[in-house]
This record gives C-alpha cells, structure tokens and sequence, in this order.
C-alpha cells in the first residue's frame, strides 16, 4: 500500500524542488583550451604583486590580496551577477539570482554575526559592521546605481571580473565608474549635507542572534516570494556558460551560483577577519581618480572629501597599502587567470558606439550613485544586510525600483532586454 505524504513532507519538498522554467536549462558548452598566454602574464602578475606587496607593506595587505585574487575566481567561474539577477527578476520573473543573494546574504550575515559578535580579527583588527545613514543620499544613490547597472552592463563586482576577463567594453564602464566616484568625491560639498537619519544596526537593539535570526527570516520570505513569482509567470531558464566535466570543472568550468555564493561569503569574511571592515570596492575608485588628477597637476588633498578622517590617510598611502584596492587589483587579476584557465579570456573588438556610449554614461551614474548612497552593491547591499543594517535592505529594494528604470532605458542604446518567449535569458 502507498502512504500519501503529510502535507507538510509535500510542502518541504516543492519547497527544495526547482522552481520552473518555460524550458529545460540548456547543457553547457565545452569548454574550449587553455588560453596559455592570457594564463602565463596573469599568473606571473599574480605571483609577482603579491610578493612585492608581501615584502614591502607587509603580510596583512598581502593576504588581503590574495583573498581578492580568490574573488575574482569565485565572481568568475560562477559568474555570479547581481546586474543580470535583478534584470532577469523584473523583466521575466526569474528569480534564480536573487535567491542566490539570499544564500550569500544569509550566510555572510552567518559569519559576520560569529566574527564581530566575538570580536574576532586578525593581525591586530577589531571587526565591526558596515552601517550607513538613512536619508536621501541613500534613496538617489542606489537609485541611479542600479539604473547605471543596466546601462554599463555589470555591477561593482561584476565590472572588475568582466575587466579581468578581457570584456573590452566593460572596461568602458570601469572608466566612467573611476571618472563618477572622482566627480562625487570632488562635489562632496554638494551633496554632503542631504537629510539623514543615524545608521540602525539592529545589533545594537536585539543584539547579534537577534540580528542573524531576523536577516534570516527575512531572505526566507524573500526566497519564497520570488519562487512563487518564478511559478507564476514560468520564465526562460538561464543561459549555460562553457564548462569542463568532472573534477577538471573546479578550475576550468562554470561553478553553481550555489557554490559561487558560499565561495563568496568565506571570502568576504576573510576580509573581515583581516581588515576589520567588510568587503567592498567603489571607495578605491575615488582613490585611483583622485590619484590620476594629482599626478596631472590637480590637488584633491584640498578636497573636502578627502579631509575627512580616513578619507586623508587613504589619499596620503600607497594605493598598494590600501584595503580596497588591494581587493579590487585582485578580483581584475583573479578573474583573468580563471578565464585563462577555463579557454574564455579574450579581448572583445567592435563594441557598438551606443553600447559604448552606455557603458561610459552606466558607469558614471554607478560612481556617482555609490558615494551618494554609501557604498555599491558589495559594499552597501551585501555587507549592509549581512551587518544587520537597516541601510542594506533600503539599498536593495531602491534598487530594484532603479532596475526597473534602467530596464526602459536599455533599448535606448541598442541593449536588449530579457523576453518571456527567449530560450534562455
């Protein structure tokens, strides 16, 4: 006789189940053969600034470079998109992405709960959580954020790894993200004094279990909402990316965003451990554009953004001492070696003048959004929510409205958008 299953049991299991899409996911493609050349100089780079990093400013920003080299593998190999994510969300209602986030969210907030509830750091730093104001900074910032997302084609992350990769016209981007974070930061004056309410971090209320418990309850009901969204209006499936078989897939093929999001959290809470502030790139950009306007003549020491305490001592180091651009150098190089490896790494010719003209103007609104709002989506969306920061989650729901915007604007440059009738998207 066949016992039924509780409605419970049933309930776990469609839960666990994948939710489903007009097609089944195309195989992946193999993998084609190791770019040699591409993997020689990256790999020599790699080994080279960590030693000259290593001995000249010591073993902290060394190890700091070494978990951005480990970033730019895990960004790359699970080609793990918060740009595509919330684009395929609203455009067809996949939610495959953003449930992702939620495993990276979840158990990022996991491990910063455990780090900077004990006080745990290395090399002398005292972890602590990345809080931010609360006011119209925030809401304009990650508003034009998430719209220069969908115009340049990637996000802070998402830009470095694409650099790294070779992708020539989201190096346009990385262009106008540097020349965006430098005009924001020199026209601090301007927006320096917007309406804001102090940072709520909800550790300080209901203390770090309370935190963790409440962020998790909260992905929960996100992951749940956007599988119901997913059952709904049953979207195409993602796109397959070429892969290697069997045990060779570590290191020359696609990783499951599952795998990429795990990868992701033990190596932003590397940085934490480190450093003693979480995870995060765009400040570097201020810092580079800034660097470049000095060595033309310009004097952005007298800038008002960089009289602030930490902003002067930033500008006043070496860029290789600095804890973010350490990172971001590392992703770029990273995700070059992990391209060269998986046969991908290639130079794209030709770029459109409109998508070109997207990528700059995308990257612009990026560089300006993230100093308005305190951070990109790294450093204000992942680690604000992982520190249990009301900011975190204001950043990410603004900027689901902003993608929403930058989705319209997308044809305007010859970009297409995600269609419920594609095979994949």
């Amino acid at each position: 006789m066949t016992i039924a299953p509780s409605p419970q049991a049933a309930k776990t299991a469609a839960l666990l189940s994948p939710s489903p899409t007009s097609v089944p996911r195309p195989p992946a493609p193999p993998a084609p053969p190791v770019r040699r050349g591409p993997l020689v100089v990256s790999g020599l780079l790699a080994a080279a600034l960590t030693a000259y990093v290593w001995t000249t400013h010591g073993a902290k920003p060394g190890v700091l470079l070494l978990l951005g080299l480990g970033l730019g593998i895990a960004l790359f190999h699970s080609r793990f998109g918060f740009t595509s994510a919330w684009r395929q969300l609203i455009a067809v209602g996949n939610g495959a992405g953003l449930r992702a986030h939620a495993l990276l969210l979840g158990t990022t907030a996991t491990l910063f709960a455990l780090i900077i509830g004990t006080g745990t750091g290395l090399f002398g730093s005292v972890p602590a959580p990345s809080a931010g104001p609360l006011g119209v900074g925030l809401l304009i910032g990650s508003f034009v954020f998430a719209v220069g997302m969908q115009l340049g084609g990637a996000c802070a992350s998402g830009t470095l790894f694409a650099v790294g990769s070779g992708q020539t016209s989201i190096l346009l981007t990385l262009g106008g993200f540097i020349g965006g974070a430098t005009l924001a930061a020199w026209q601090f004056d301007l927006w320096k004094d917007l309406p804001a309410l102090e940072p709520v971090v909800m550790a300080d209320h209901i203390g770090w279990f309370g935190s963790w418990a409440v962020t998790i309850l909260a992905l929960a009901a996100i992951v749940l909402v956007t599988r119901r969204v997913q059952a709904r209006r049953n979207p195409p499936p993602l796109g397959a990316v070429p892969s290697a078989r069997g045990a060779a897939r570590v290191l020359r093929g696609s990783w499951p965003l599952a795998v990429g999001a795990l990868a992701l959290a033990v190596l932003g809470a590397g940085v934490l451990l480190v450093s003693g502030g979480a995870w995060g790139i765009t400040s570097a950009f201020s810092l580079w554009g800034s660097e470049l306007v000095g060595a033309l003549g310009g004097h952005p020491e007298q800038w008002t953004w960089w009289q602030k305490p930490g902003n002067k001592e930033m500008l006043a180091g070496s860029v290789l001492a600095d804890k973010t651009s350490l990172t971001d150098i590392g992703i770029m190089i990273g995700a070059a070696v992990a391209a060269a490896l998986g046969g991908t790494w290639a130079l794209h010719r030709g770029v459109p003048w409109r998508t070109a003209v997207a990528a700059v103007l995308g990257g612009v609104l990026m560089g300006i959004g993230a100093r308005l709002a305190g951070g990109c989506n790294i450093g204000a969306y992942l680690a604000g929510i992982a520190s249990g920061s009301l900011h975190g989650w204001i950043w990410g729901a603004t900027a689901l409205l902003g993608t929403w915007a930058g989705l319209k604007l997308r044809p305007l440059f010859g970009l297409g958008n995600p269609k419920p009738g594609d095979g994949v998207c």
